[in-house]
């Protein structure tokens, strides 16, 4: 894949694992599922799932202006979630995050995710 572009930036939690922050591939960005990581501090946002889900947003947003776009070039996104009951609280905070046409999206409950977080978010983008 000579095309192929590893995106990385410090503005976006490093890797916690054998993964890239995003790859590029033509026009084409996948984000790895970020979590709410504060990227100076390594430490997750407190506030509960409104807080977490901003810091996901905020650092979606950083990897994705790396690759040289926005997350309005999101065209997927897929959520992950500890517990469903948080589905409308995610929802606001993605309503309040991007404008329409909102991009394709799945949400899914999860029994867990890394350093006990409730809500990981991918993206795919089209710059």
């Amino acid at each position: 894949m000579n095309n192929r572009a590893v995106i990385s930036t410090a503005a976006a939690p490093a890797a916690i694992g054998p993964y890239s922050q995003a790859v590029k591939v033509g026009n084409t960005v996948w984000i790895s599922g970020q979590i709410p990581l504060d990227p100076e501090t390594m430490e997750v946002a407190e506030g509960g799932i409104e807080a977490e889900t901003r810091q996901v947003f905020a650092n979606l947003s950083a990897i994705a202006e790396a690759a040289g776009g926005s997350l309005d070039n999101s065209v997927k996104i897929n959520i992950s979630l500890t517990d469903l009951a948080n589905f409308q609280a995610v929802n606001a905070v993605m309503a309040a995050t991007f404008k329409e046409p909102y991009p394709a999206r799945a949400c899914v409950q999860v029994a867990a995710l890394p350093k006990g977080v409730q809500v990981e978010i991918e993206a795919i983008l089209a710059i």
